[in-house]
């Protein structure tokens, strides 16, 4: 069964360059298109599909505003917004709208589609070169400590173990060897701090670590 991706970009030349590279890919189909976040927003919500590349800066309603709406519309879509080096407080207010991955346009095709692949799997994507500077955003206002508190005492001693080690990037087999457990065992814990602490996926366990102070950059 294919992944069905919906490509929002003002630039035409940007889409038909992401069309060519996921239109190349067996399990990949694009099923629509739209220049401005309203006509996407309309887009997904007919078509329905597994995933959105957003740009950010678009006329009239730009993508973060059109994250959030098909975020709060509670679609089975995953949202990956399209961002550039000089974007950063574009990127951590996507995050908080609830996105589930960013991906630099100068990213590499190869990048493009395994983000695609990623996310449609139901796993969060930070680019590697966006993702220290959403960590700073986020550590630089810390959540308020009775708050912090709160949301981190319903976790137990390994939750906040695993949860820190998401934060700092580890993959599940990374956590697994660090731990001294088993993937699968890893892999249950990740679930239950997502459930626990109402989170869609890992990047929004990375923000949330963060916001609340449990790691800082660095450490």
């Amino acid at each position: 069964m294919s992944i069905r991706v919906v490509l929002v970009d003002d630039q035409a030349m940007v889409r038909t360059g992401l069309r060519m590279v996921l239109a190349a890919e067996p399990d990949i189909e694009v099923v629509g298109e739209a220049a401005d976040g309203v006509a996407g927003v309309r887009v997904v919500t007919e078509q329905r599909p597994d995933v959105v590349l957003l740009d950010v800066r678009m006329p009239g309603v730009d993508g973060l505003e059109a994250a959030r709406r098909i975020v709060a519309a509670e679609l089975p879509t995953k949202v990956v917004v399209l961002t550039t080096f000089d974007e950063d407080e574009y990127v951590a207010a996507a995050l908080r709208a609830g996105v589930s991955g960013f991906l630099l346009k100068v990213a590499p095709p190869e990048d493009l589609v395994a983000a695609v692949r990623t996310v449609a799997a139901g796993q969060g994507l930070l680019d590697p070169a966006v993702t220290l500077r959403v960590i700073e955003t986020f550590a630089a206002t810390p959540a308020p400590g009775p708050q912090r508190a709160g949301a981190l005492a319903q976790l137990t001693e390994r939750e906040t173990d695993v949860l820190a080690l998401v934060a700092a990037g580890l993959s599940n087999a990374e956590i697994a060897a660090r731990l001294y457990l088993g993937e699968a065992t890893v892999k249950t814990h990740v679930s239950r701090v997502l459930l626990k602490l109402g989170l869609r996926d890992r990047v929004q366990a990375v923000a949330f670590a963060y916001e609340r102070g449990l790691v800082r950059p660095g450490r």
